[in-house]
């Protein structure tokens, strides 16, 4: 729904139910499309190149497995840090 939609809705009891779908939505869109960002920006993977289609799914599933690493650092060096105190 559109921002201006939502606003107009605000006071009304289905305006509350719509806000909390549409941040949930959010809150999922964010959480899938963060991993996209890694590997296009980081990686530099933006033009395809047709190689074979297992060639390609193997590269990608690489490119993905990488990004969550990336992504997960940060909780993985505090795990580490916490118990060598």
């Amino acid at each position: 729904m559109r921002p201006s939609k939502r606003k107009a809705l605000r006071g009304a009891p289905l305006g509350d139910l719509l806000e909390r779908i549409e941040h949930a939505k959010a809150r999922i869109r964010a959480k899938v499309e963060h991993p996209f960002h890694v590997v296009k920006n980081l990686f530099r993977h933006r033009k395809t190149r047709y190689r074979g289609l297992a060639k390609n799914t193997a590269q990608l599933f690489s490119l993905f497995g990488f990004a969550n690493l990336v992504l997960a650092r940060r909780w993985l060096l505090d795990a580490n840090t916490q118990g060598a105190s």
